[in-house]
């Protein structure tokens, strides 16, 4: 199954009155689960039905960087970093277009609200903002590779005072 068609799995799933929804073809599983908004007083909804997605493919892994990896492991030792996650599934884009510099890189000084970088989810392109402020010190995803709901993006070490 590739992405294209996952993609459009999740949209006919958003388009219908489906619950829950698994799917397991060929060593790949995707389970979808809609879940209820909360309400409030008046009993309106304060958004639309949120889904939940989880995907097992045992036989595409998503490849890390040879220095993603030695980061990654080094970072885990530093309790004090922010990790920023992939809210949804999709592809990751470093920079607004192909070709130009990259929004963030590893080093660089962010602020709260500061793009680190777009994640693509059905032809929509959704920026990823830092929230918090301080600098980068680690990237844990390539450019045009697929990402994961809860998946590692950045670490940043948050401004001291």
């Amino acid at each position: 199954m590739n992405i294209k068609e996952v993609k459009d799995l999740i949209h006919e799933v958003l388009q219908s009155d489906i619950r829950e929804f698994e799917l397991e073809q060929t060593g790949t599983r995707i389970r979808l689960k809609r879940g209820l908004a909360k309400e409030t007083a008046a009993g309106l909804s304060l958004a639309p039905h949120p889904v939940t997605m989880s995907f097992s493919i045992p036989h595409h892994p998503v490849p890390e960087q040879p220095a993603t990896l030695a980061a990654a492991g080094q970072e885990a030792e530093d309790s004090a970093l922010h990790i920023i996650t992939s809210p949804i599934v999709g592809t990751v884009y470093s920079s607004p277009s192909p070709g130009t510099e990259p929004y963030v890189q590893v080093g660089d000084h962010v602020r709260e609200g500061s793009i680190l970088c777009i994640v693509e989810a059905m032809k929509l392109m959704n920026e990823i903002p830092s929230d918090v402020e301080g600098e980068v010190t680690a990237i844990y995803v390539e450019n045009g590779h697929p990402v994961e709901f809860g998946q590692k993006l950045f670490a940043i070490r948050p401004k001291q005072g």
